[in-house]
């Protein structure tokens, strides 16, 4: 991605509020990130964090604020079927795949997402079968293609969801909490592969694991209480009293920062 695009916001929310019965998960929000950005979201329970993945995928519709995508969608009144079809992909905690087919038949199944069931039944093109090949190679997955996907580890089964997710070529790639139950090992390889991913789309992650993302994160937005705290490298949101006091806690200050 050139310099220029990388410089221009995918999404831009201005002004957003979410309340339910009274109460406001999203409170005049503020967010901006660039395309090809790799951006972390963390925060406390209640910050608004699963809200704003609701609203920029159409499932939450905001009372107040507008969001922009791509430079020109109007997420809050374009349907959820259509934003996903504008290329906002989202992957939720427990992966979902299709356990009785293999590793490389749910990629098939994925890639006929943007053509609909002509798409499903259509034999895949040369193109769409170097697409696979690509996909499978950047996840890591291509020594298990013929494997049954419900037989893989838990790690190689959510790498196989964000398989199946790149092949519906997203521009947007929300992830929420993407090593939950993961080895250290898992985890590592992860952060590789969203790093990886960067560079083919701009990637959105809601993490909870600190010390992943001391590892693998580059820019980082705090949220409280439906608002941006702050945002920053990952040396300066951990050491801003604000977070220290609401999210990371004093007598955990030593052990994030080292």
């Amino acid at each position: 991605m050139n310099s220029d695009a990388a410089s221009k916001p995918i999404l831009q929310l201005q002004d957003v509020t979410v309340s339910f019965d009274g109460f406001k998960a999203l409170d005049g929000l503020n967010f901006r990130m660039n395309y090809g950005e790799l951006r972390f979201v963390i925060g406390p329970n209640g910050a608004g964090k699963t809200t704003l993945l609701d609203v920029l995928t159409g499932k939450t519709r905001p009372q107040r604020g507008v969001v922009i995508f791509d430079g020109r969608v109007n997420v809050t009144k374009t349907p959820e079927h259509e934003l996903a079809r504008q290329g906002i992909a989202r992957k939720f905690q427990t992966p979902t795949i299709f356990p009785s087919l293999t590793v490389y038949e749910n990629l098939e199944v994925s890639s006929g997402f943007r053509e609909g069931v002509i798409g499903l039944i259509r034999r895949p093109s040369r193109e769409r079968w170097e697409q696979i090949e690509e996909v499978l190679h950047l996840v890591r997955l291509k020594s298990r293609a013929f494997v049954q996907a419900g037989v893989l580890a838990h790690g190689e089964k959510q790498w196989l969801e964000i398989a199946m997710l790149l092949m519906q070529k997203p521009k947007l790639l929300l992830l929420d909490e993407p090593v939950a139950g993961m080895t250290r090992a898992e985890r590592n390889r992860t952060g590789e592969l969203l790093q990886a991913i960067s560079g083919h789309c701009s990637v959105l992650v809601v993490e909870h694991d600190m010390e992943f993302v001391r590892n693998f994160a580059g820019q980082v937005t705090v949220l409280h209480l439906g608002r941006r705290l702050t945002q920053g490298s990952v040396t300066q949101i951990q050491t801003d009293p604000r977070v220290i006091e609401v999210y990371i806690g004093r007598s955990h200050v030593s052990a994030a920062i080292r």
